[in-house]
């Protein structure tokens, strides 16, 4: 029987844990995404600790007038932002099982611009 689209995901996602680890140097840049919304974390794996979270359902986004995927590089921008206050300039980039194309890579470009090397 073949596997659901989400047991698929979820089977790449753990096939790509397995090899991506965040450390308290080089934090994991986490994105998780739905059909409305994207979400990013930035993790500590070694401590288990969220670093710095940014979401398309946050205030500062705007969404009116704009699609998902310019939504998704605004908030790659502002977890690069609260990245960089916390002190981290660079991380590890977990695509969380998803296709590394359209929102997913609109996100990477918008951290890559508030200043994330990865």
């Amino acid at each position: 029987m073949a596997l659901s689209k989400s047991e698929k995901r979820n089977r790449i996602h753990l096939r790509i844990r397995k090899t991506i680890s965040g450390t308290a140097e080089r934090p994991r840049l986490c994105v998780f995404r739905s059909n409305k919304e994207i979400y990013a974390q930035i993790i500590d794996d070694l401590s288990g600790q969220t670093l710095g979270a940014a979401s398309s359902r946050d205030k500062g986004i705007v969404t009116s007038d704009v699609n998902k995927s310019e939504i998704a590089k605004l908030v790659g921008k502002a977890i690069a932002e609260k990245a960089v206050k916390s002190g981290v300039e660079s991380v590890v980039f977990d695509r969380g099982g998803y296709l590394y194309h359209g929102r997913v890579k609109q996100l990477a470009e918008g951290a890559r611009e508030g200043g994330l090397k990865f």
